[in-house]
């Protein structure tokens, strides 16, 4: 769920299509990764959707049971469904597409070549070159979760090596 970070905050927004099954389950483990790390305070997660068709709804339910038999804290109140808004390139450092389709559509979307670079995809790194989209698990079952929580878990480390360099080239107290 969204909150107002206090400024000087690094911000993180991760885009699927619908904003209830992938891109929510990449902000649950970004944050726990980052608590993990004591970065909590220094970073806000959020997530979006390319599409408006879920817009208000809660997460799936089979994403936040596979959170939650992996470990992680979720509630039944704790996302609501929006869809990305190009006006928001301005407030994000990061924009963290789920897969190739939702990269190109936020570049498209980005007013700027400076708003454009700060699209990447989640499985950017050289691990996940031959295959670099996290496949959406909404029309599959309850182990299409599981899998794609895994997936998602495994792309966690680029990310917060992307996050470490954005801090480190903040100037001034973050």
């Amino acid at each position: 769920m969204t909150t107002e970070p206090r400024p000087g905050t690094y911000r993180v927004c991760f885009v699927c299509s619908g904003n209830i099954c992938r891109s929510p389950m990449a902000e649950v483990v970004l944050r726990a990764r980052l608590d993990e790390r004591g970065l909590g305070g220094r970073v806000a997660v959020d997530s979006a959707g390319t599409g408006d068709w879920h817009a208000g709804d809660p997460a799936d339910a089979r994403a936040w049971a596979a959170l939650d038999e992996a470990g992680y804290a979720v509630g039944p109140d704790d996302h609501a469904a929006r869809c990305f808004d190009p006006g928001w390139f301005g407030r994000y450092d990061l924009v963290v597409a789920l897969d190739r389709g939702h990269e190109r559509a936020l570049r498209r979307l980005a007013p700027t070549a400076a708003d454009a670079a700060k699209v990447r995809l989640l499985l950017a790194g050289p691990a996940h070159a031959g295959a670099p989209d996290v496949p959406d698990p909404y029309y599959g079952d309850d182990a299409g979760f599981a899998a794609c929580l895994a997936i998602i878990e495994g792309g966690m480390p680029d990310v917060l090596e992307a996050i470490d360099r954005g801090l480190a080239g903040r100037v001034g107290p973050t």
